[in-house]
């Protein structure tokens, strides 16, 4: 599969997003030292700030998305790029904790005005049976990219100098302000007239768009399976060795570039996205079985069930991303583009605020029991996003996506 998709806004939107993920490497690597070790606040600072910033991006995504529709997303992608490039290079004064906690809220508001604008850029300047997979491209290279950041933040981690922090800060800062440099190359995308009559966050009543985002976001906590859980239960609860854990990793980034944009195709459809969603419930609760069965064996039977795991767990992260993008992009009105995907990175960022403590609470504190309990919650996630569409479907009548489908 090629990294970069055929010359056109998507190419300039991979290339850009590939610029910027970088210095998210970085800083997601490298922030946590950087903030305790380098700024002196605490770890419970640190966490503190984060939530709260989190809290900040839930509740900034759909009001950013409906100014993206209403001003125009080009603007609002460069102008939210360049604030949070100014903002990330402001990080290296900060000497205290209000001043951690007003940075990060101000940089959580700039990347949710991000997200919207992406999403009604895909909508207004690639062709609609191309937006899916140009979604694709753009995981995959976010995959790249954040790898690549990451390897360069080592170095500065291997320095453990105030210097060494400091120049990856500005690092990170520097590739939000060159992304946005790249992002001028994209055509202007006309902004989009508000309906006369009506509410203005339509995104915030379409009852079932809410009930899919709710479930879609709840499913995205099985990334922190990967991330949180596996290493824990590897290191503490099987015989496999603990370079396993990073193998895992490594098998999951490399198969995400290969195969996103493969594993899309069929999702472009609202019917087509709603199976996908349907067999990556099923895949990532297989995963959780397998996960659970390695505990206690012998170390070849640990290390092949992980390997299995981790390899059906991908699998389903590779179709629920794809079936995300076709249902939200398939239910979302042409005048509402922005807002729709800022309500639809809603439903991410609350699976990302609640899953450290589901995942660690049920697979390292119940163990084997709760493995299955997860895996059962995510299968019936998967099960009811049918449904929700078929509802959602059902709602809209002049929209191109009410034709009746087969999910």
């Amino acid at each position: 599969m090629s990294l970069l998709p055929p010359p056109g806004s998507a190419r300039v939107l991979t290339i850009g997003t590939l610029v910027k993920t970088v210095g998210r490497g970085l800083w997601l690597v490298a922030s946590a030292l950087f903030l305790t070790r380098s700024v002196g606040l605490s770890a419970a600072e640190v966490g503190a700030g984060l939530t709260v910033s989190a809290l900040v991006g839930v509740l900034a995504s759909t009001p950013t998305g409906y100014l993206a529709d209403r001003v125009g997303p080009r603007g609002i992608q460069i102008g939210a790029l360049l604030a949070a490039g100014g903002l990330t290079a402001a990080l290296v004064t900060v000497r205290s904790f209000p001043a951690f906690l007003l940075l990060g809220a101000a940089t959580a508001l700039a990347d949710a005005a991000d997200r919207g604008a992406r999403g009604a850029l895909i909508a207004g300047a690639v062709p609609p049976d191309q937006r899916v997979r140009t979604r694709a491209y753009l995981r995959a290279t976010t995959n790249v990219g954040i790898s690549l950041g990451a390897v360069l933040a080592g170095f500065a981690i291997a320095a453990d100098t105030r210097a060494a922090y400091v120049g990856l800060v500005l690092t990170a800062a520097a590739a939000s302000l060159v992304a946005a440099t790249v992002f001028t190359r994209l055509p202007v995308v006309p902004p989009v007239v508000a309906p006369a009559h009506g509410p203005r966050l339509v995104a915030l009543r379409d009852r079932p768009f809410l009930a899919f985002t709710v479930l879609d976001g709840l499913l995205s906590m099985h990334f922190g399976l990967l991330n949180i859980a596996l290493p824990l239960w590897i290191a503490g609860h099987t015989r496999a060795p603990a370079w396993v854990i990073s193998g895992v990793m490594l098998v999951n980034t490399v198969t995400v570039v290969l195969f996103q944009v493969r594993a899309s195709r069929g999702t472009e459809n609202l019917a087509g996205a709603a199976r996908a969603s349907r067999r990556a419930g099923v895949a990532i609760a297989v995963a959780c079985v397998l996960f659970a069965a390695s505990g206690g064996l012998p170390t070849a039977a640990a290390v092949a069930l992980l390997a299995a795991g981790a390899l059906s767990h991908v699998v389903g992260e590779l179709w629920h991303s794809a079936a995300g993008w076709g249902i939200s992009f398939g239910l979302a009105p042409d005048d509402a583009h922005g807002q729709y995907q800022g309500a639809y990175s809603m439903g991410y960022e609350l699976g990302k605020m609640l899953a450290p403590v589901v995942v660690t609470t049920l697979a390292i504190g119940w163990g084997v029991p709760g493995w299955l309990v997860l895996g059962g919650l995510f299968l019936l996630l998967g099960v009811l996003v049918p449904p929700v569409v078929r509802w959602a479907v059902s709602t809209r009548e002049s929209h191109p996506a009410a034709r009746p489908v087969a999910v």
